[in-house]
């Protein structure tokens, strides 16, 4: 189903050119932005608290799961990797970035399975995934893969929403891989908060762009108020987390 969601969004006109779809992050350390950037900066905090404790000037880095490519895009421009791959298995989503965001030097945007990377073994310093996992069929290839592709002393840098169950099996999948667990943090209030924060805007847009015969879906993908996926984050059934690895 968040597959399916996510290739329809890469086509979807009540998006337009918005680059991102994550959830957001309130954080009590917020980066400082280009003016330009100030309209998404809740979504950029999300990328910036996942990465932020990583060096990654003149690194190989990789993006799994790029999505709408504006974490990628920021990220390049602002920390200033040598060179960013941003990977997604949408081949409509791929096509969208490399029209918005093509002319970066240090940024390029391939399709491919995130269970089967298309690269070789120890070709990244830095791989990181925002919000994107839950949609894997085989979460523990996915892990094996991002360890194969990166460097020794490479960092992984995840985050996501899980129940506390899956979670926990996550962490032993991470384990298993030999990966270093650096930070493993619940971060669900924050992102709470931003769901607040944002849902009209949110709202407003699929409302614009949407029927309303598929509208509510559109509203419980992104996460609105109200929405079973935002009653679940309030409840406690499902948590946000971020977790930082070392190979």
């Amino acid at each position: 189903m968040w597959r399916w969601w996510y290739q329809r969004l890469a086509k979807a006109k009540a998006w337009g050119e918005f680059g991102f779809m994550n959830y957001g992050f309130i954080d009590n350390n917020p980066p400082k932005l280009e003016p330009d950037d100030e309209s998404d900066r809740l979504f950029i905090q999300l990328y910036h608290m996942n990465i932020r404790d990583i060096e990654l000037e003149g690194k190989q880095v990789l993006e799994v799961g790029s999505g709408r490519g504006g974490g990628a895009s920021w990220i390049a421009r602002t920390y200033a990797p040598a060179q960013l791959t941003g990977l997604d298995y949408s081949a409509a989503a791929v096509k969208l970035c490399n029209r918005m965001y093509g002319l970066q030097e240090n940024l390029n945007y391939v399709e491919g399975n995130a269970m089967k990377l298309p690269f070789d073994n120890e070709s990244f310093d830095v791989l990181y995934n925002v919000e994107s996992s839950h949609c894997y069929s085989d979460m523990e290839a996915f892990i094996a893969e991002a360890y194969r592709v990166l460097k020794p002393g490479g960092f992984f840098a995840w985050t996501d929403f899980r129940d506390e169950k899956t979670m926990n099996s996550i962490r032993t999948m991470f384990d298993k891989t030999d990966f270093e667990i650096l930070k493993d943090a619940d971060i669900t209030q924050e992102v709470i908060q931003a769901l607040d924060e944002i849902s009209e805007q949110k709202k407003s847009r699929i409302q614009k762009g949407t029927g309303k015969i598929i509208r509510r879906s559109f509203e419980t993908f992104a996460g609105v108020k109200g929405t079973p996926i935002y009653e679940a984050f309030v409840k406690g059934d499902i948590g946000y987390y971020r977790c930082l690895l070392r190979k």
